[in-house]
């Protein structure tokens, strides 16, 4: 029998959500807990993937889907070719990415939005976007760790 706790490279979970914010903290730590591979990239894959799907998911069942409970939310993460990949896609209409603004800018500075896909963009090392705009594909290269992987070194 294999060890539920284990994923191995070229596996994928593939999870359907309702539009509960409630089910986000868990669908996550879900995914984190089997990524076996992903074990030598702690830090990276436990803060900056961690961070970045938790705001995939909230931003689906909250702009997407509109916080509607009859509507739900398709995660599927795979760790392949030395990257761990996930796509998050909602039931609504999608939206266009190059229109949100940046939360950075001294103007929006103070305005609600934006803030959640500036911190996947920074987190990560690819953001997509379908066509549609309903489905975002976050990517995450595993890469060799360096000395400062568990925290700055004196």
């Amino acid at each position: 029998m294999t060890d539920p706790a284990s994923w191995p490279t070229g596996r994928e979970i593939v999870l359907e959500l309702p539009t509960d914010l409630g089910s986000i903290e868990h669908a996550v730590e879900y995914v984190i807990d089997r990524c076996e591979a992903c074990a030598n990239y702690a830090h990276r894959f436990k803060f900056n993937f961690r961070v970045s799907l938790a705001e995939a998911l909230s931003n689906a069942m909250m702009y997407g889907n509109g916080f509607d409970p009859e509507k739900r939310v398709r995660v599927e993460v795979t760790v392949r070719d030395g990257a761990v990949t996930a796509r998050i896609t909602d039931q609504g209409c999608g939206f266009d990415p190059s229109c949100v603004p940046d939360p950075t800018a001294p103007e929006n500075l103070l305005k609600v939005g934006g803030r959640g896909l500036f911190l996947m963009r920074n987190l990560l090392d690819e953001v997509r976007f379908n066509d549609q705009g309903n489905s975002i594909t976050l990517i995450l290269k595993l890469e060799e760790a360096s000395g400062l992987e568990g925290g700055v070194q004196a």
